[in-house]
């Protein structure tokens, strides 16, 4: 499978003027007031905190391991916070994807979302303005499927709440719908839940049904920007009522970053992993050794750093600061070929 075009020289998603003005606009609102980026005044600073400002602020290092993260192979993208907000694309990301394409970047959109397929995803972006093709989309619906055909891999049977794309994931897979026995109870995203399915999930798992998450993220918001529960606030009923453990594959569990690896055929030190969230996509970089790329585009606010024992590898406004023009970032075919034959090893 190519994760990458043909030509170096074709411009997928040419970058506009009302782009480069938006992200000049959000640098700013950043640096001024909205994003919790200013870096506090010396009374309050402890060193732990000073370093977190210096992987955004402090010019020499903040910059340099920018660049680093500009010469990796390998892109693992989240969508939501770090590529558009509902329907409104974010500062960068067209340029983001023209810039991958140019320089003959693997990468990989990954989303904890089960409920789209990826060509529901690709159909998406392209009516944002981004073509990308149907392979360069992974979900934790794709991530659960995988796993359960790893430990079933003549396939079973399965009694899922979720959205079409986790049905899709599974029947791929080889496995199918049971609500009277199933191997599995799968619970994913959606607005299918009520309080019968619930209870069905419940008594399944209570009569030996093994229990799965698509992730374990308690909150979603919705396009009004309301929180409505998500998978993992649906998960924890099941397990506090039959006292059992879910199993999750999405972020930040390394499971999911290993299938994303393998799709991209890169080894951990050719490949970084750029999200909005220190809980899932930040913590998924840390456990897998993956480097880390934080954007204060989404749900993280550097507020928000000191609460996790943990820090990315750099910290961005926004992914506008990864474009670059200069030709170093190119790989060429023959390096990337090394690279895939280096990874296969491993």
């Amino acid at each position: 499978m190519s994760l990458s075009p043909a030509s170096d020289n074709v411009v997928i998603n040419p970058p506009s003027d009302d782009t480069r003005d938006l992200a000049a606009e959000f640098a700013q609102r950043m640096t001024v007031n909205g994003s919790g980026a200013d870096t506090p005044s010396k009374q309050q600073v402890s060193p732990s905190v000073a370093k977190d400002y210096a992987l955004l602020r402090d010019p020499a290092y903040h910059n340099k391991r920018l660049e680093q993260i500009r010469q990796k192979k390998g892109y693992i993208i989240d969508m939501d916070g770090v590529i558009y907000h509902g329907t409104k694309l974010l500062p960068g990301a067209k340029e983001l994807v023209d810039f991958l394409h140019k320089n003959n970047k693997r990468f990989l959109f990954l989303t904890n979302n089960s409920a789209p397929t990826p060509r529901e995803l690709q159909q998406k972006l392209h009516r944002l303005g981004i073509d990308v093709t149907e392979d360069h989309f992974f979900t934790a619906g794709q991530a659960t499927a995988e796993f359960l055909h790893s430990q079933m891999p003549e396939g079973g049977t399965v009694y899922a709440i979720g959205e079409p794309g986790l049905a899709y994931a599974l029947y791929e897979k080889g496995f199918f719908m049971n609500d009277h026995n199933p191997d599995y109870v799968v619970l994913g995203e959606g607005s299918a839940y009520n309080y019968e399915r619930l209870t069905k999930a419940v008594q399944l798992v209570g009569q030996g049904a093994k229990l799965i998450a698509t992730n374990l993220d308690v909150e979603n918001l919705d396009s009004k920007g309301n929180k409505i529960p998500s998978c993992g606030a649906f998960a924890a009923c099941v397990e506090v009522i039959t006292k059992t453990k879910a199993f999750f594959c999405g972020k930040p569990s390394a499971l999911i970053m290993r299938y994303a690896q393998r799709v991209l055929g890169l080894s951990r030190a050719e490949t970084c992993i750029i999200g909005d969230r220190m809980d899932t996509d930040i913590a998924a970089g840390i456990s897998s050794e993956i480097d880390p790329v934080l954007v204060l585009s989404g749900v993280t606010a550097m507020d928000d750093l000191a609460q996790f024992a943990y820090r990315p590898y750099v910290i961005l406004g926004g992914v506008y600061e990864i474009p670059n023009d200069d030709k170093k970032h190119t790989i060429s075919v023959e390096e990337m070929e090394d690279a895939s034959r280096r990874a296969s090893y491993l």
